[in-house]
């Protein structure tokens, strides 16, 4: 999972868009880039935080009015700078990009576009593959100038031609920004304005919380298979170009987005108080001693309140975590971050020792973390631990840009629920339920028909994914036993998520 952002502003944009990205920084920190164009591109990319990448001279470089921004975590490609974004090609105009997502037809669409359309490929990035498309789609059209239906029809093209999951924004040089959306809207964006002096200033991001962050009013979701193009004159044009099919990426709502942030129309944080909600009706029903309800910090906190609420007990922070730790889950290796969850989270004993502790958290995957995580409970002198995961079981690998490279890295797959409770060493352990978890994300907007809960033993909403492409896709990548485990638990700015991330 990336974050993505782009600008059309009145006056420089290069310091508004590293702010927006250090909003969106919990969505990416292996890499960081920002592009402007100021009669021509100029660009700085690297690996590292955005804090890091960007320096003062480069900032007094990134000149113009309309820029690109982009932080990173990678599934598809792999680590080397080069992969960083923005990528961009000199024809036709002049186009740089940045995308969030995965495409699942990588090597098909690779060799047809070498081959048929006679374009090379610098990286592995499937984003760089992207660009290429859009850009020979546009020059299929033989136009001087890039209207907005001429641009319109060129993207016809570009969803013919892609599959996975995309939310994508493009930067043509002398004519101004595209975004847009693959047509189940799998990977969200937004879009918002700001009214400055005589024209009004227009940003797309990832997630509304870059827009509230600097200032912009939100105007609107990205709807999937919508394009929208703001030229140079700050006009603003939008088509539906694709039959739009919903299927957004539920995780989003359970961990992968910041809960002050608004998805398809769907506030992350109620959605989250809506999980804890559900999850403690079935907690209910066990008839259990609980003392005091501890989250597992940071993303379970908007549910954990409202579940220790409905069972009336304590809430209390038993846990602290260390920011001052990076994302352990881009550290290079396993062992790295087996060790790293020890500076990550310290438990408090004065709320811990002797109670009866009921742990919320957002997901379980592999089950050490889990693991590890109870037993530093039960040392501060928990008498009994039952835990709560916020998401049903994970079995399924996702293609969609959430790396969780085999099906037999989940501890849910070849157990049963009391099996699983024994290998974390909890007395007790509850799963929501796949329907609640979907009902929770939906009451937040009816017209979002049906989310992509794959993962947890749905169906791929995409229909392209084969038993054979999963197989092939996992001995590709190979598993991540060096270990055995993904670190979780961030929050929704400094997120340690339990699976890596595009």
């Amino acid at each position: 999972m990336c974050g993505i952002l782009g600008m059309m502003g009145n006056k420089q944009v290069a310091q508004e868009i590293f702010d927006g990205l250090t909003v969106l920084q919990h969505r990416g920190q292996d890499s960081a880039g920002i592009m402007t164009y100021a009669d021509r591109f100029h660009l700085k990319k690297g690996n590292g935080l955005v804090r890091d990448v960007f320096h003062t001279k480069n900032m007094l470089r990134l000149r113009g009015n309309m820029g690109i921004g982009h932080v990173r975590y990678p599934t598809a490609g792999g680590y080397d700078a080069a992969e960083a974004q923005p990528f961009f090609v000199n024809s036709p105009f002049g186009i740089a990009l940045i995308h969030n997502g995965n495409l699942t037809n990588y090597k098909s669409l690779k060799e047809e576009v070498h081959k048929e359309n006679i374009r090379y490929m610098n990286t592995t990035s499937d984003s760089e593959l992207l660009l290429n498309v859009l850009a020979n789609e546009i020059l299929e059209q033989r136009k001087t100038e890039l209207t907005p239906e001429v641009l319109f029809k060129a993207m016809e093209g570009v969803f013919k031609r892609l599959k996975g999951s995309y939310a994508v924004i493009a930067m043509i040089a002398g004519y101004g920004l595209v975004a847009f959306r693959d047509p189940y809207g799998i990977r969200p964006l937004s879009f918002g304005k700001r009214d400055h002096d005589l024209l009004t200033e227009y940003m797309f991001a990832s997630e509304s919380v870059a827009l509230d962050t600097m200032g912009f009013d939100f105007v609107a979701d990205v709807q999937p298979g919508e394009v929208y193009f703001v030229d140079m004159k700050h006009q603003v044009h939008k088509k539906q170009v694709a039959k739009k099919n919903w299927g957004p990426c539920i995780f989003e709502h359970v961990y992968l987005a910041r809960p002050d942030s608004i998805i398809d129309d769907v506030s992350v944080y109620k959605a989250r108080l809506r999980m804890g909600e559900s999850l403690a009706k079935k907690i209910k029903k066990a008839n259990l001693d609980i003392d005091v309800v501890v989250p597992v910090p940071d993303s379970s906190r908007s549910a954990a309140l409202p579940l220790a609420q409905a069972l009336g007990v304590k809430y209390r922070e038993g846990l602290v975590k260390n920011r001052y730790v990076g994302r352990t889950f881009i550290m290079p290796g396993q062992k790295i971050r087996k060790k790293s969850i020890h500076y990550k989270l310290n438990a408090i004993p004065l709320e811990l020792r002797k109670r009866n502790v009921l742990l919320v958290d957002d997901s379980i995957v592999r089950g050490n973390t889990s693991k590890k995580i109870i037993e530093m409970v039960r040392e501060a002198g928990a008498k009994k631990v039952y835990f709560a995961s916020c998401a049903p079981p994970l079995i399924n690998p996702c293609p969609y840009g959430v790396d969780m490279p085999s099906r037999k890295d989940f501890v849910a797959n070849g157990l049963n629920t009391e099996e699983i409770a024994k290998f974390i060493g909890a007395d007790m352990l509850f799963y929501q339920e796949e329907k609640d978890l979907l009902a929770a994300a939906k009451k937040g907007n009816p017209k979002v028909t049906d989310f992509c809960y794959a993962c947890m033993g749905g169906k791929y909403p995409t229909n392209d994914i084969t038993e054979e492409m999963l197989t092939k896709n996992e001995a590709d990548r190979g598993s991540s036993q060096e270990s055995d485990e993904y670190y979780p638990h961030g929050d929704s700015s400094q997120k340690e998520d339990q699976m890596s991330i595009i």
